[in-house]
């Protein structure tokens, strides 16, 4: 499963969570612990939010992640679907409202 991740840092926790992310390896900027892949992740640092999408089959993880940054930062976390998966979704929505 998929999840999309939107963040925003609070103006006083900019500049220390700028520090730590910058002074980190891209293994450690990778790392989301066991059983979280980060497929992508982009950053509006003139707005200080951005955005993270993640894969895996265990929410207890993903949550585990977030919680890494949660204390720096509002994080918002939900599941998501690609292209192929909506037009599945969709066609099956259609058949169910006989439409």
């Amino acid at each position: 499963m998929k999840f999309v991740g939107k963040w925003t840092i609070h103006q006083d926790k900019w500049l220390p969570i700028l520090k730590q992310w910058s002074s980190m390896t891209p293994q450690q900027r990778a790392d989301a612990g066991p059983g979280v892949k980060i497929l992508g992740r982009w950053h509006d640092f003139a707005a200080r939010t951005g955005v993270i999408v993640m894969e895996s089959d265990d929410i207890a993880a993903v949550q585990r992640y977030v919680g890494r940054w949660n204390p720096y930062m509002d994080i918002e976390v939900a599941p998501v679907v690609d292209d192929e998966e909506a037009a599945a979704a969709g066609k099956l929505t259609v058949a169910d409202h006989n439409a």
